[in-house]
């Protein structure tokens, strides 16, 4: 019987192996960690304007990202093969992120208006930047999370004025083409 505990012990020793150093156990909690905090800071963003999408969604694909490309790195793989899971990666993310799209078209709906793309395009970019931490990239995970925290915060405020601007386009194109109409034989 004392054999027997003896093995179960070093099958449970060898399960957690993957902790079995400090060094591993502070890059994994380091890693995912920075993953779910930016993840989160995204998902904030987001939630404070009403999407979807908020914090916790963000930080789950995050963190899910960074744990699939670490655990992969942990594996053993070699570039080759960490390509193969961030292609795998990027087509799975692709697909949630479809699940957020939307196209009005019942009644009061915006009829032919799409929504969603941007909440799609970060969860998407969430995965990235998770990915980029999981990795081992954290400081390439921090920039874009930084520059996709000022797309999502700063590119709003201009908006208004990109429609005003394409509103007075589009009206200045019709107007030309009623005029070379009137004045076609």
């Amino acid at each position: 019987m004392d054999n027997w505990w003896n093995l179960v012990g070093r099958t449970i020793a060898a399960e957690f192996a993957d902790a079995g150093d400090i060094e591993q156990l502070t890059r994994t909690v380091l890693r995912l960690g920075l993953a779910a905090l930016l993840g989160g800071l995204l998902g904030w963003q987001r939630e404070i304007h009403g999407k979807a999408a908020g914090i916790r969604t963000h930080m789950l694909v995050s963190m899910g990202a960074a744990l699939i490309v670490l655990v992969a790195q942990q594996a053993g793989g070699d570039a080759a093969d960490l390509s193969r899971v961030l292609q795998g990666l990027i087509a799975g993310v692709g697909f949630l992120g479809a699940g957020t799209i939307l196209k009005g078209s019942r009644q009061g709906d915006d009829v032919g208006q799409v929504k969603g793309l941007t909440t799609a395009a970060g969860i998407w970019l969430t995965a990235a930047i998770g990915a980029s931490a999981g990795i081992g990239k954290e400081v390439t995970a921090m920039l874009s999370t930084v520059l996709a925290f000022g797309v999502l915060s700063l590119v709003p405020l201009l908006a208004p004025a990109v429609r005003a601007a394409a509103s007075e386009n589009a009206e200045k194109n019709k107007e030309s083409a009623e005029r070379k109409a009137e004045n076609a034989p």
